[in-house]
């Protein structure tokens, strides 16, 4: 589906020279102000390091504005630099102002942000993007409401121009692109070369170097049956604009009843068209029946509303809009299109909610998975136990946070549930793997269960749930050890809050007989004192004494604490709830190498020893 919106720019501030400037510039652009730790006094969120930040908000693809030197945000993000068609914006502000240098994403927003920002501070946008100094508009760059429909002719086109070519502005749209006006036109009896601009509605057939734009004056209202089948309500649609002579890129949105929410036919449609999906409520939806050609009792019956597709058209098309095409349908879909006067610069409605699952790793922010940035900094609210959002750090200030505390779970992730199911764009935050003795469970068996079960609402049934990976406990302790991982492990939580007593005991018997290296979570509590200690015995019945034990606590944190044991030697008083516990099987080593000691698993192949070739672990010798 289409992105519906761009991710705020962050302001970055490192120093109380730029300090004043960085506020006008986050009060312009409504941003988040972010400073350097000790040298900035008043910021929404503070940062340690200036390299590492800017990186860290450059992958999650948020647009970096930062009030310092050009050379510092070049040195941070030019390791990550790969495609420019999917780079965020960043630019540069001199401490006084004065100028304002876009270095990355010229097309993508960084020139119009520079300008922006140079009209609010009296400064100079230092634009240095070839078409928009010589032409004065980016021509991939068309205003809100307008789309290019070829871009990839971008860059022959402003070539040509660049070149002494001319601008020949045509097409039925063409007195509406008066942004296009000041390009130098071309003389019909001229011997330019000339580059066609074609505003149009309409398909058309383009060819470099050319330029179609379509404005978005058409919102696609849609509705259809449960399960409809996809391909039913694409065929529907595609006729319709095939008759209306109508190109996708000219649509604004698709537009639907809110209950049509988790519809697959609607987001297929979606998906094909490229175009973002917008939901009405039944009321919001009613109020346009008094515009409609073909109200229905018998709709009015089923959900609440005389009309889904005319209604949902008109509805995000706005008050002048009207019904350029009624109702068309097939045994489960309809469809129909509103027409504007005028492009439509703005999506109404509402976008479906989403519950975004994020495991952060252990809480440094290198450990953290761009896409689980990116998915944070999209959220308009975190939800979780309060120290793993404090974790997030920057990440997390300016937006709504509902703190949870530890045993409410199933509380945390029903309100996560219940706000996505109110269209809001929700980030359930979790240590670790969030799948890994986390909230993932826990958030599908809540749509899982039935009315009847303490279930959650219809509405939060119908958002979507994005699952994102974060490195787990186990994975980062082993990677401080060495590769204790290399063979057969398994994950045992002694946690017998949630699993019976007896169940942990019959797992670990099992585990202890199958010779697994044994990752620990949850070993201890301030009430739960025993578990660990049985679990150490049953272990001694089946593995050497002198098997190597890890106990890591806080990974990944400044207070991060790691040290080896004898399985023998294992006390309970030195774990906590923040250790991991990693048991190695009878094959695993504790290497004694000049860095400190580190601690592996054979993964069981051939290798050499004092020059015979031998198997581990009975095998061929």
């Amino acid at each position: 589906m289409a992105v519906e919106a761009a991710v705020k720019p962050v302001v970055i501030c490192l120093n109380r020279a730029g300090e004043a400037v960085a506020h006008r510039v986050a009060d312009l652009l409504g941003a988040n102000l972010h400073g350097r730790e000790g040298r900035v006094d008043k910021a929404d969120a503070f940062f340690p390091n200036a390299l590492d930040h800017a990186r860290d908000l450059f992958a999650a693809g948020v647009p970096v504005v930062g009030v310092c030197a050009a050379g510092i945000l070049i040195r941070a993000v030019a390791p990550m630099l790969a495609d420019k068609t999917n780079e965020p914006p960043v630019l540069a502000v001199s401490d006084d102002g004065a100028v304002v240098v876009p270095l990355l994403g010229g097309h993508r927003g960084a020139n119009r942000l520079a300008r922006e920002i140079s009209d609010g501070l009296g400064g100079k946008a230092a634009v240095t993007t070839a078409g928009d100094v010589a032409l004065g508009v980016a021509l991939d760059e068309p205003p809100a409401g307008w789309v290019l429909a070829n871009p990839e002719n971008a860059k022959a086109a402003m070539t040509v121009l660049l070149q002494g070519g001319r601008a020949h502005v045509d097409g039925d749209e063409a007195p509406k692109a008066g942004w296009l006006k000041n390009l130098p036109a071309a003389d019909p009896l001229g011997q330019e070369k000339v580059v066609d601009l074609i505003c149009t509605t309409e398909p058309w057939p383009v060819a470099p170097p050319h330029l179609l734009y379509h404005p978005q004056r058409f919102v696609l209202g849609v509705g259809c049956a449960r399960n409809c089948p996809p391909e039913e309500l694409i065929r529907l649609v595609d006729d319709l604009l095939k008759e209306s002579e109508t190109a996708p890129k000219a649509i604004k949105c698709i537009a639907t009843l809110d209950l049509k929410a988790d519809e697959p036919a609607m987001h297929a449609l979606a998906k094909h068209l490229d175009l973002p999906l917008r939901l009405f409520s039944a009321q919001e939806l009613e109020a346009m029946t008094p515009r409609t050609e073909n109200p229905s009792d018998v709709v009015f019956a089923e959900v609440g509303t005389h009309g889904v597709a005319e209604n949902a058209a008109l509805a995000a098309g706005g008050d002048d809009a009207f019904l350029g095409r009624p109702k068309v349908k097939t045994a489960m879909a309809t469809a129909a299109m509103s027409f504007a006067p005028e492009p439509i610069p703005e999506l109404r409605g509402c976008a479906r909610g989403r519950l975004s699952i994020i495991g952060i790793g252990p809480g440094q922010a290198s450990w953290r998975t761009p896409e689980a940035s990116r998915l944070i900094q999209e959220a308009s609210e975190l939800v979780g136990y309060g120290l793993y959002i404090d974790l997030l750090g920057p990440l997390a200030a300016g937006k709504a946070r509902s703190d949870f505390p530890l045993g409410g779970e199933e509380a945390r992730c029903r309100y996560a549930l219940e706000q996505a199911g109110k269209g809001a764009n929700v980030a359930l935050i979790c240590s670790g793997d969030a799948g890994i003795y986390a909230m993932g469970a826990l958030v599908f068996e809540l749509l899982d269960r039935g009315p009847d079960e303490h279930g959650v609402s219809d509405a939060a049934r119908r958002v979507e749930v994005v699952s994102t990976p974060g490195v787990s406990a186990l994975q980062g302790a082993a990677a401080r050890a060495g590769a204790p991982l290399g063979h057969d492990f398994c994950a045992i939580s002694l946690s017998d809050l949630l699993t019976p007593r007896a169940d942990i005991l019959k797992r670990l018997k099992a585990a202890a007989e199958g010779d697994f290296v044994i990752a620990f979570y949850n070993p201890v509590s301030k009430k739960r004192r025993t578990l660990l200690a049985e679990a150490r015995d049953i272990l001694l019945q089946h593995r050497p004494a002198d098997t190597p034990v890890m106990l890591a606590s806080n990974l990944g944190r400044v207070d991060e604490h790691l040290r080896y044991r004898r399985l023998d030697e294992l006390e309970v008083d030195e774990v906590d709830m923040l250790t991991v516990v990693l048991v190695g099987s009878s094959n695993s080593q504790l290497a004694k190498l000049g860095e400190g000691p580190r601690m592996y698993t054979p993964r069981g192949y051939a290798r050499r020893i004092d020059g015979d070739l031998s198997v581990q672990a009975g095998g061929l010798k």
